[in-house]
Order: structure tokens, then sequence, then C-alpha cells
């Protein structure tokens, strides 16, 4: 019984990550019904940003979040009002198309910069630390970290979305853009502050990623599912509901493995089946009003 919940433990905090790559897309598509599918991509692009950080400046992972954040925000700000902006509208296929290609310009770049070699950040001690939860049950003190951290993420969304001027700009453009033009917003900025929280996100799971596993330039779009599987498993518009969609993710793939090491994979996808089979929605969708 307790290798089991050991099994459900390891699938929570690994769902925190997934919550982390998901938070992103749930914020831009909630803001501006944008679908970014370079997402995943801008995930791997925050981990090599990371990996120059470490190995030019010799700082230790989690500490080049200082540097990878602004980064990735100031990234995520002049790409939308560059780039993005322009092709918003009623039409949902014009910025699909212009992801698409941002992704392969990412993906071919650091193909390019880095080549396929994969790559690992080494964060130390910290890697192989444990804490005890209950007799006969550790867990890692990174994968606990990092739970704790989109936990974090996601309450501080929340208080932004509900307590900030901002929050309420980025609500007044989501219900209706025309109305919130009319009232003296400008949504060109405010689509760009969105996309440059998106990507201070995006920075933070790309440096975890980076901790916890080996990268490479082409493992973006698996990353995206992922995203994509969580935010609409906790349906779409909701930020708690994003955490729970990734925590069930991350669970369905450990018990998953769990059963045979094949399946870890398949059944974070079957879960997503079941959910949207039962409930289109989403199981936590955003009430209107």
């Amino acid at each position: 019984m307790t290798g089991w919940f050991n099994v459900i433990l390891q699938g929570v905090l690994i769902g925190g990550l997934y919550a982390m790559f998901a938070a992103g897309l749930s914020l831009i598509f909630g803001v501006m019904r944008l679908v970014n599918i370079a997402h995943g991509d801008l995930i791997v692009l925050a981990a090599y940003i990371a990996l120059m950080a470490t190995t030019s400046l010799g700082l230790d992972p989690l500490t080049s979040l200082i540097i990878v954040v602004p980064a990735m925000a100031l990234i995520g700000y002049a790409l939308q009002r560059g780039l993005l902006n322009r092709t918003l509208g009623d039409d949902l296929l014009p910025p699909l198309l212009v992801t698409f290609g941002l992704s392969i310009i990412i993906q071919n770049g650091l193909l390019e910069l880095f080549t396929a070699d994969s790559r690992k950040l080494q964060a130390g001690a910290i890697e192989v630390q444990t804490l005890q939860v209950m007799q006969g049950v550790w867990v890692g003190a990174l994968p606990f970290i990092q739970f704790v951290v989109a936990v974090a993420v996601i309450a501080g969304l929340q208080q932004l979305f509900y307590r900030t001027a901002l929050g309420r700009a980025f609500r007044a453009t989501s219900d209706d853009q025309a109305v919130a033009q009319l009232m003296g917003l400008d949504t060109r900025h405010v689509f760009a502050m969105a996309m440059a929280l998106s990507l201070a996100i995006v920075a933070i799971a790309g440096v975890f990623l980076a901790v916890r596993a080996n990268f490479d330039p082409s493992i973006g779009p698996a990353r995206l599912i992922f995203g994509f599987e969580a935010v609409i498993i906790g349906g779409l518009g909701s930020m708690w509901g994003t955490l729970a969609g990734g925590v069930i993710l991350g669970v369905a793939q450990a018990i998953g493995a769990q059963i045979d090491p094949g399946w870890q994979l398949l059944a974070g996808h079957i879960a997503f089946l079941v959910i949207l089979a039962v409930r289109p929605q989403g199981l936590f969708p955003k009430v209107s009003g």
C-alpha cells in the first residue's frame, strides 16, 4: 500500500511541472484567445537560456532564474507587440500558422546553435536530497520545491487577475476587446503584457525541466501536448483547474509507469481522453460573470 501511495505522490509532484507548462497557455488563451503552437519550444528556449547563464556566468540553475525570467518576459512582450498582435482577429488560423512557423524557427535555431546533443543542468546536492513524508515514503527535495513553486505561481496569477489593475485590464480585454478600447485601454500593450507574463512562467518551467531531465531542441512539441492536456482537463480559463489538470496527468502517468514502464505516456493520454469524453468543458471550467 505504501508503494502505491509513493507512486501517486510522485505523480502529484511531477503534475506541478505540467501545471507550469499549462499556466502560460491558459493565460494567453483566456486573455486573447490565442493558441500558441510554439509554447513547448519556448519552454525549451528558456532551458537553453538557463544553460547559457549557468555556463557563462557560473550560476546555479535555480539562481539563473533571475536572468531567465526577465529575458523570457522581454522576448514575450516583443514577440506579441511586434508579430502576434498583427495576427489576432476573428479568424483563429493566422495565429496558429504564425506560431507553427515560430516553432520551426526556434527548433532549427537551437539546433544550429547547440546541435542535437542532449543537455542537462546540474543543480548539485539538492537533486539527491530527500524529505520523509511518512514511514517508508520519501520525496525528492527538488520535486517538492518544484510543486510548491507551481502552487505559488498559480496563486500569484489568481491574485493578479482579481486584485490588480493589470488583472482587470486582462479580464476587460478578454470579455470585450472593442469596449476595452473605448474605455481607453491599449489592447496591444495589454496583450503584450499577457504574453510577457506567460513567458515568465515558461521560464520557470523551462529551468525546472532542464534540471529534472535531459533536453534537446526537439522536445518542445511533447511539452506542448502535456500543457494542452492539463489545460483541457482542468477547464479553459481556470487557473486552479490548470493545477488540478497537471496533477491528474502526472498521477495517471505515474500509475501507468508503475504497471508497465511502456504505459507511462499512454496512461496520461487515456486519462485525458476519458475526462474529455465525460466532461468536454473540463473538470473546473471558468464560470462567466
